[in-house]
């Protein structure tokens, strides 16, 4: 394998991890892979064995990828999204020792299952709770601590999509003009006929498979193409936005749910064209400082310095979970509204159950996909930001919760953990509901 096609940044799915396809294969446990007990990267320098690089893959494999996903900034080149100056805004905290003990079936299980045991199960990395804006459960395991940052993967898209739906409500982005409206170096490529909108729920009909098995799949040229470090006979696109000018379409717009990370870097194109500035920097200025971020968050960029809008975000547990209450407060934080109110109405309204049903995940059943947002469609309303190995922040409106989980899973695809995690988020906010 190529190491080349290897270092944008993790795309939404690690090809790494292709030969892992399999749900049910078993792995390491998650005591037994514990990276720090297994001594990567420790010491100075540290020992031959121990050593981590991205230039042979060792950081990339797991299990030492479960190192590599909270030391990302040692590994490649990120720009930074701050959170300015000022002090942090706390988070109310009162802890629930009784949540560990909320019990679930995981789908097709004859065993239930506690939420403590749940942890391990998905390789949890980190865990918050937040009920009715107090923190009510905290763990972490691993090599995350409360001062780090992860990488959160595709959960990045769930950003970018908010920010696009933030310049929507403010008239700064018109959904239905087409793509070439705002970046005509699309002209030639599959997005020109696509309007905004298409991008933002990936409805566009491109050309372009993230299918790892198949050498010859349109994400390895992406990958290529963001590669930081390419090799001296590199003759393809130079950095994200290049590969996406050479995307083609296939299929009809509009038609049906697909998910491809072009379309969240296309719409990282289209919103920083609409700001006159960086995602980096729109989500510094609009979200980081205005919620009070304690640590600053990164973004994987390119050799061009271009933030990875699809898969590239760094952030901690705390700020994530400040974000998770933000959109659950319907933008607003602290009194303040910093995201407009119908932005997140628009987020939460969903978007087509039909086009979601021909993109194939029939595990999830009647959900649907809305500005680069996971909707349940279930009793509660609840929606999820979603990112491989299992990086979530799941908002259930009726429980007044959010859940922010950072992970490393064996296997990339979230259909390995879907099977123990929804059901457990699902039971833990009915144990919240009867909380005073």
């Amino acid at each position: 394998m190529n190491v080349s096609l290897l270092l944008a940044g993790l795309l939404s799915a690690a090809p790494l991890l292709t030969a892992m396809a399999q749900t049910d294969r078993k792995y390491p446990t998650a005591a037994e892979t514990d990276p720090l007990k297994l001594g990567w990267m420790q010491g100075s320098p540290p020992p031959a064995g121990k050593v981590l690089r991205v230039s042979d893959n060792s950081a990339l494999q797991w299990p030492a990828l479960r190192w590599s996903v909270v030391h990302m900034r040692q590994l490649l080149p990120t720009v930074e999204v701050s959170p300015g100056l000022g002090a942090p805004s706390p988070l109310p905290v009162a802890l629930d020792a009784n949540i560990d003990k909320v019990t679930f079936r995981p789908w097709n299980a004859r065993q239930p299952m506690t939420w403590q045991a749940s942890l391990a199960e998905n390789y949890t990395d980190g865990m918050l709770i937040m009920h009715r804006g107090r923190v009510v459960y905290e763990r972490y395991s691993g090599a995350l601590t409360p001062t780090n940052v992860h990488a959160v993967m595709s959960l990045t898209k769930s950003f970018t999509g908010t920010l696009a739906a933030m310049l929507v409500a403010e008239g700064k982005l018109d959904e239905t003009r087409l793509v070439t409206f705002y970046v005509p170096e699309l002209q030639k490529s599959g997005f020109a006929d696509a309007t905004v909108r298409q991008v933002m729920d990936m409805t566009t009909g491109l050309k372009y498979s993230e299918e790892y098995a198949d050498p010859k799949a349109e994400v390895w040229q992406f990958s290529a193409a963001g590669n930081p470090f390419k090799p001296h006979d590199y003759k393809g696109p130079d950095g994200y936005y290049a590969y996406l000018e050479t995307v083609k379409k296939q299929g009809q717009h509009g038609e049906a749910f697909g998910y491809r990370t072009v379309n969240a870097d296309a719409l990282g194109w289209i919103v920083a064209r609409a700001a006159g500035k960086s995602v980096a920097e729109l989500l510094s200025e609009r979200i980081w400082r205005k919620i009070g971020a304690e640590q600053a968050a990164y973004y994987q960029v390119d050799d061009l310095g271009t933030p990875f809008a699809g898969g590239g975000l760094n952030a901690g547990l705390h700020d994530l979970a400040r974000f998770g209450e933000l959109i659950r407060n319907e933008g607003r934080w602290n009194g303040e509204q910093v995201l407009p109110a119908a932005a997140v109405q628009d987020i939460r309204k969903g978007g087509s159950k039909g086009a979601f049903a021909k993109s194939g995940h029939p595990e999830l059943k009647g959900w649907s996909y809305r500005n680069m947002w996971w909707m349940t469609e279930n009793a509660h309303g609840a929606f999820a930001a979603r990112g491989v190995y299992g990086q979530t922040v799941y908002i259930d409106p009726a429980a007044e919760m959010v859940i922010v989980r950072l992970a490393s899973h064996p296997v990339a695809a979230n259909a390995a953990n879907d099977p123990t995690s929804l059901p457990a988020y699902e039971a833990v906010a009915e144990y919240l509901m009867k909380q005073k």
